[in-house]
């Protein structure tokens, strides 16, 4: 089987589905990745095939930083990689509209790798649910209307996809996350399955890992990791992460992921950093800082690190207080900067709540999510009722 992997060119989004694609390369099949042409040394070092965005006209399409404003470009240049690969299947990630559309168009499956707690609504269940910033239900129908009018774009007819009500899924959507991240008494819709954290990141370089290493040394202070994520309409951390790091028991490293630029006072004991791992510098730290994102969620939870977080918008609310209810993180306000000290110190001596993250990191390290996540891709075009017939003409239409 060739399978074409057409997920956001982000790390956060990138990762996991890698962790599929080698898996599936290890079972025989034929995988490529399509992404911005940045990222063909990290694909190639994960021992797969590459196609480049920009050969297909999809410059911005795989940038999550677009998302939203390109699923017609990637509609497009997914439908011509696929094409021109072959590809009997898809594999995306969430919020990729296009890709979705693509797999429509050509009449083949799609597998779409979610996040670590599913966003849209629930088969059934979940009364009493907060809302969180935005219900479940509207936050649903907002990706749905991007949707269709992707389909609108690409001249197809409203209202016509293959899955009904629920094309966000695709024909299977992998959850990265556990149950117990779900709410309590929620049934997940059908085609949702939970995979495990599909963990995969570039091998890291060991002399890069030595001078943080080096660097920390120096004040022998605890180390907390800090992973910000985008920020949506909210506030920077840096404040925050001032307050919290000057002067007092912790250092920190900071990964900047998606943030704006570094904001660290003078005097205030903090490394920035922008790496494609963080792993061994999840490692080398106590407690993981985070806006409430899967990737550094999933990290910190399989080392058996508790969590402090402080959320913005889209996920990060939804994942934090799911982190909440199973026990294993705290929330860190954004609006009241001047506790963050004193909330960081109790966190690192909860020993419960340290228990219970290792609790919950073992049993999600103890899923080979990879080998499940393959299963489910395999099993999918099986149950798809798409005819090789029916699949050899579409990949040659023009």
């Amino acid at each position: 089987m060739k399978v074409l992997l057409c997920p956001l060119s982000d790390g956060g989004f990138l990762y996991p589905t890698i962790a599929v694609g080698r898996e599936l390369e290890f079972r025989g099949h034929q995988v490529a990745v399509l992404g911005r042409s940045d990222i063909e040394p990290l694909v190639a070092g994960a021992g797969l095939s590459f196609l480049a965005a920009e050969s297909f006209g999809g410059r911005r399409a795989f940038s999550a930083a677009w998302w939203g404003r390109t699923g017609l470009e990637q509609y497009r240049a997914t439908a011509r990689a696929a094409r021109e690969f072959g590809a009997d299947l898809l594999v995306t990630s969430v919020l990729c509209n296009g890709a979705l559309l693509a797999a429509e168009a050509l009449d083949i499956p799609v597998v779409v790798v979610g996040l670590s707690v599913h966003l849209w609504e629930y088969a059934a269940g979940g009364e009493g649910e907060p809302p969180l910033g935005r219900s479940r239900g509207n936050r649903t129908e907002e990706m749905r209307r991007l949707y269709e009018r992707v389909r609108e774009e690409a001249g197809f007819p409203a209202g016509g996809s293959r899955w009904g009500s629920g094309p966000l899924l695709g024909d299977a959507l992998l959850l990265r996350g556990d149950p117990v991240l779900e709410f309590p008494g929620a049934r997940l819709p059908e085609r949702v399955w939970h995979v495990g954290p599909l963990a995969w990141e570039p091998v890291a370089d060991t002399a890069e890992v030595e001078e943080v290493r080096e660097f920390l040394a120096r004040s022998g202070k605890p180390v907390v990791y800090v992973h910000l994520g985008r920020v949506f309409e909210g506030a920077s951390r840096w404040p925050h992460l001032n307050e919290a790091f000057t002067g007092g028991r912790f250092q920190a490293v900071v990964e900047q992921g998606r943030s704006p630029h570094p904001e660290p006072a003078p005097g205030a004991e903090i490394l920035a950093v922008r790496k494609p791992w963080m792993g061994p510098l999840i490692d080398m730290a106590g407690l993981v800082v985070t806006s409430g994102t899967s990737a550094p969620v999933l990290a910190a939870l399989i080392r058996g690190r508790a969590l402090g977080a402080s959320p913005n918008g889209s996920e990060q609310p939804l994942l934090t207080w799911a982190c909440m209810r199973a026990g294993v993180a705290v929330h860190l306000p954004k609006d009241s900067p001047g506790l963050w000290p004193e909330l960081l110190e109790e966190t690192w001596r909860d020993e419960g709540l340290r228990s219970r993250a290792g609790e919950l990191g073992d049993r999600l390290a103890a899923v080979a999510g990879a080998g499940r996540a393959a299963d489910i891709v395999e099993a999918v075009p099986r149950r798809s009722g798409v005819s090789k017939e029916e699949h050899d003409e579409a990949i040659t239409r023009p």
